[in-house]
Parts: C-alpha cells; structure tokens; sequence
C-alpha cells in the first residue's frame, strides 16, 4: 500500500515532538495504522532556523496555505495554535477534501461547531486528540471508552502553569507573583500568561470535554471562568490545615437544570488523589453511571507528550481512510443529528461548598453577626478556623467552611458580611468540592 502523506502546519515544539515520535517509532506506527505515514511538508516561520527534529526529505514553505492546497497531501496536521489563520486553513483543507488534525483547543472550542458540520458535509474527519490534556489520552477514553455510560460528571487539573504555581506556593511558602515569574524563567508560563492563570486555556479544553461528555454543542462562551491570581500564601497555609488542599479545577456536571460549566480555584480534601497531582501534571476524573470513577493522569503538555496524542490521531486517521464517512467515530461522541440543548446554567445557579476568608475586629459578637448572615440566607458552616492577630493588631483572619449552598445565596451573603462595620476589607471566597462518587 502507498504511504500516507501528510503536511505539518507549523515546526514549533509539538510540529518538532511529531517529527521525532515519526522518525523513531516509524516502523511499529505503521504495523498499527496498516500503512507508511510519511511527512512531505512542513511550514515554518523562518525557514532556515535549526531545529532539534529532521527535516530531511520534508519540503519546507513559509506559506501554509501551499500545504491546504497540495494535492499530494492527504492530510494536515494544525499545529499553529490560535484562532486564525488556524480557522482558515483548516477550512479550506476541509473543502479540498483533507482530513485535518488539530492540537488547537482554542480553535475547536471557539469555532468547532462550523469546523466538524463542514468535515462532516465533506466526507473527512477532525481528530484533535492533543487538544486537551497532551499525552493523557482522554477523548478517546470519553468518546470510545465509556461509550455505555451516561457521563455524570468530570473533573480535572488541565493546565500544567497553574497547577504549578499552586504547587510551589504550598511547598515552598512562596507568593504567586514570585512563583509566575519562576514559571516564566522555567518556560512553564508564557510572557503573557493569561491564558493560563486566568483559566481561559482551561476552559477551552473544559469546553471540548463537555461537549463530549454530554452530547451537546460546544459553548466555551457560556464557560464561568476564574483565574487564581487571587489565591494568596495564607489561603494555601488555612486549606492545608483543614485538610484540603487548592487546585485550579475544570468542572462540568450534568443536573436536572442543566449542565454546569466552570473553572475556578477548588478546595479539594488532601485525601483525592486528584488533590496530590503536582506540579505541570495533568489529571481528569469523569464519573460514569456504569464504570464509576475514571481517572486518567498523565503530561499535560510538552514535545513528544503531545505528538504522542497527535500521531494516536494519524494512526486513526489512517485506518480509516476506506471506511464509509458515515460510519465513523462521531467528533463530538453523538450523532450530529443527535446533539441535546442541555442549557449550561448560569454560575449563581451552582451549588457548591464554600472556603471564605475574611478579616474582622477582635471583638466580642462579630462572630455571632457572621453566622447569623449565613443562617439567615440558609449557609450552614462546616468549620471555623480563628487565627490570633498579628502583635499590636486588632484584626483577626477568620476561615470559614460552609456545607453546599447555591452561589446566588452566597454572593447575597458575602455582600451583606462585607457591609459590617466590624468587618475590614473584601471576603476571599474559594469553592470547595469533595469529588466523592455521589456527588450528582
């Protein structure tokens, strides 16, 4: 049989780890996929740069769209990141008949919805395994591995700066401005690392895995997102010593009112496994009817953990060329036909555990006027930690844990606690949820 041909869209880290997963484990690739995949093209920036991958034998082009309308490659690999040009060219491979995949999350979680109906009108297929979670192979465990159970719910670490940022200010007692500025030096966080730290990379990825887990359209925009440059030295130290530990986490779960689809900080009990996941590593816990509890941990990011999922794609791809398009794995698990308007609910409408943090006057009856907030509004506290002022001060930090209570009731009152004249600045607030397998 003759190889399949292929064109990478740009020699960046993961265009580079694929190139190296290809030339080493070329051979046993193909006794999987049945046939020879071979590289014929690449894009690249700068043409002339050295690379740590070979690129003997690959034709190089500083334009993409030579590779979209190359009628010798088969298919394209998108490993330029970002909305566009991403979007442009992997429609026009789409419409010249090329099967596409993809390690973009941004892209599929923004504009997937047009890019699977086009493939699917096509004939060709999108595989974007590498999208979310690098190495760890978790749409497929979601798409095909769980097919016979109703997705109750999902979990997971799936940004590797936060996770270790959180990481490093809990071990080593450091503030997360110095650790971010550690990550950055160490090639963790980006200069610009919002994306990360502000959640938004999470919820794409969070966007993709919901759309499977639930069969519905994807709706990053509905997504309620949280950052963690909020979360300070003393939160980490109170959560350690309750027995929690806090954790950037992407939440989707299926109720009767709808889907809930957020990322925020989480207290997580020290007990999770899930809550012992440090540093860049990644972990996703989804819950079935029928199997339970999954989870799946692994490198969420980097060279050849990544190719590693996008050559998994290519074998895909590869196997079923001759396959009927109709009979193919479906990009989103359902049936396109098939997909459900399941509402995502508004964040006020979550109901979660809360860890507040807050700083009052230490005096007789604050407390008392706290709790009776919190009763009144129907928040019943779990824990209260009171920790001593500092020489010469006046101001107690308090920690308090609540039982579940909808987010609604607790903006209303933490709005009402901050008006208290005893009280002395804003309420930290920090979800918490302890991932047991009830949890519906």
């Amino acid at each position: 049989m003759k190889p399949v041909k292929i064109g990478i869209l740009g020699l960046g880290t993961v265009g580079c780890g694929t190139i190296n997963v290809l030339a080493r484990n070329g051979q046993e690739i193909a006794r999987r996929a049945g046939r020879e995949i071979k590289i014929v093209q690449a894009s690249a920036r700068d043409l002339k740069k050295k690379r740590p991958c070979p690129t003997e034998g690959i034709r190089l082009v500083a334009d993409p769209f030579e590779i979209v309308r190359n009628a010798e490659v088969e298919v394209v690999v998108e490993l330029i990141g970002g909305y566009d040009p991403a979007r442009s060219l992997v429609l026009e491979a789409i419409a010249n008949g090329k099967h596409v995949i993809t390690a973009n999350k941004a892209l599929i979680a923004v504009h997937g919805n047009e890019i699977f109906a086009a493939a699917q009108k096509r004939g060709v297929m999108v595989a974007f395994e590498a999208a979310v979670a690098g190495g760890i192979p978790i749409i497929k465990t979601m798409r095909e591995g769980l097919t016979g159970n109703r997705i109750e719910w999902l979990a997971g670490i799936i940004n590797g700066t936060s996770n270790f940022i959180l990481t490093e200010m809990r071990d080593r007692g450091r503030d997360f401005a110095a650790v971010l500025a550690e990550a950055q030096r160490l090639g963790y966080a980006e200069a610009d690392p919002a994306f990360d730290v502000d959640g938004i990379d999470a919820a794409h990825k969070l966007t993709i895995l919901a759309a499977i887990a639930f069969g519905i359209p994807l709706q990053f925009k509905q997504a309620y997102i949280e950052g963690i440059s909020r979360i300070t030295r003393a939160d980490v130290q109170y959560a350690e010593e309750l027995g929690y530990r806090i954790k950037q986490l992407a939440i989707a779960r299926r109720t009767d009112g709808g889907v809930e689809l957020r990322v925020h900080p989480t207290l997580i009990p020290q007990r999770r496994i899930v809550a012992n996941v440090d540093g860049v590593m990644n972990a996703v816990l989804v819950k079935g009817d029928a199997v339970g509890p999954v989870l799946l941990y692994g490198a969420g990011a980097g060279a050849e953990p990544t190719a590693s999922a996008v050559v998994a794609d290519l074998v895909d791809v590869v196997r079923t060329l001759t396959v009927d398009p109709t009979n193919r794995v479906p990009h989103l698990a359902f049936q396109p036909d098939a997909l459900s308007d399941l509402p995502i609910l508004p964040m006020e409408r979550v109901e979660t555990s809360y860890y507040l943090r807050l700083h009052a006057l230490d005096r007789p009856g604050v407390l008392a006027d706290i709790t009776r907030i919190l009763g009144d509004l129907g928040i019943s506290i779990e824990a209260i930690l009171q920790k001593e002022p500092a020489e010469g001060e006046n101001v107690v930090p308090i920690i308090i844990l609540t039982h579940r209570v909808v987010e609604r009731n607790m903006n209303e009152a933490i709005s009402r606690i901050e008006q208290l004249a005893s009280i002395k600045g804003s309420v930290a607030r920090i979800r918490l949820e302890h991932l047991n397998r009830d949890w519906k």
